[in-house]
């Protein structure tokens, strides 16, 4: 006989080997395709590792596409600690890149050292706007912020394209649907020369440090756990759910707004409406693949980005299609949630001894 009950504690043991555990599990899942598409796999790893750590190009390349993951895994991971199930940060990080191209295309005659803070500023503040409003429907009509948020992707992406066409539309673009190019002075300075890895990669881990803190050694920190454990339990101990829940929704959409600034104004220099390939939604599986740690964002971030990038690499060098990364994502969370499962709950077999009835 078979019953699942819950764990009386859950050790940090195995909340650490869970995520790592999930990542390995993906990789070794991932060989079956591999095998499949007539490939070597040890072979094929090696051109992904090669293909992330083999140069400094390389290195630079996973840091640049990791970065944007840091910021929108950040957004998951704090929103989904107090239960707020922020799936919007797709359309937030558009509405973040959108105010930027808006301010550092020469709206504001700032000088330069002010240029860039106020950029960054208004871009997470658009991204916060993005998450406030899903949040207010919640808490006053009792509105389901996944669908909120969700179907809000899709209007803020039409709104961008909408912009793209018209107002923000480049004159010097030869009719493609591109904003204007965002002026020098305001571009995030680069870490390497010759290199696309900027410092919007300072930005996100600060932003990770800060969380952490915050998270862990501050009163909002505890509130918002205790919201996330149990809204009634804290609405009795005198903790103001509906603010913490406010709160907590105007730090996350901020953090996607910065992901989409740090895309134009780190990298791109302009907005279309391809800007990203789904930055938002694969912030979920980082911030689920860490744990909902901020910590442990920056490191899935990085897993995440390393199989990307080694994937393009491994596609290129042996034919095998670059799709692979897609499957090793969807394994990667797909075993999270499994170990999660297991982490909390325990399956206990027992044998019955009772003889059965004449």
């Amino acid at each position: 006989m078979m019953r699942i009950e819950p764990r009386p504690e859950m050790t940090k043991a195995m909340l650490i080997a869970v995520p790592m555990l999930s990542a390995i599990a993906s990789l070794v899942i991932a060989a079956v395709p591999i095998a499949f598409a007539g490939a070597g796999i040890l072979q094929a790893y090696r051109e992904m590792f090669n293909g992330v750590f083999g140069s400094v190009f390389a290195v630079s390349e996973m840091l640049t596409r990791a970065t944007p993951l840091m910021f929108t895994g950040l957004a998951a991971a704090l929103a989904f600690r107090a239960r707020l199930w922020n799936i919007g940060a797709e359309g937030q990080l558009y509405l973040g890149a959108l105010m930027a191209v808006t301010v550092g295309t020469g709206y504001l005659d700032l000088p330069p050292l002010m240029l860039t803070p106020v950029i960054i500023l208004m871009a997470a503040l658009a991204g916060a706007v993005g998450m406030a409003v899903p949040t207010f429907l919640k808490i006053r009509f009792g509105a389901d912020e996944v669908v909120t948020t969700l179907l809000l992707n899709f209007v803020i992406l039409i709104f961008v394209q909408m912009m793209l066409e018209g107002a923000l539309k480049d004159p010097m673009g030869l009719g493609w649907p591109q904003s204007s190019p965002i002026v020098e002075e305001a571009m995030l300075p680069t870490l390497l020369p010759r290199m696309r890895v900027h410092s919007g990669l300072i930005l996100a881990l600060v932003c990770a440090g800060v969380a952490q803190f915050m998270l862990s050694r501050t009163i909002w920190g505890f509130r918002l756990r205790a919201v996330g454990e149990n809204p009634v339990a804290a609405g009795y101990a005198g903790i103001p759910v509906n603010w913490s829940l406010f709160t907590i929704a105007i730090v996350s959409g901020g953090l996607a707004g910065l992901a989409g600034m740090s895309e134009v104004v780190g990298l791109k220099g302009y907005l279309t409406s391809d800007l990203s390939p789904g930055f938002g939604y694969i912030g979920i599986v980082v911030a689920m693949l860490a744990g909902l740690s901020p910590v442990g964002v920056v490191l899935a971030a990085l897993f995440i980005a390393s199989v990307f990038v080694g994937a393009d690499s491994m596609s290129r060098a042996m034919g095998v299609s670059s799709y692979l990364a897609d499957l090793i994502v969807a394994l990667s969370l797909l075993s999270v949630l499994i170990g999660g499962f297991f982490t909390r709950y325990r399956v206990i077999w027992s044998t019955s001894n009772r003889r059965p009835s004449p």
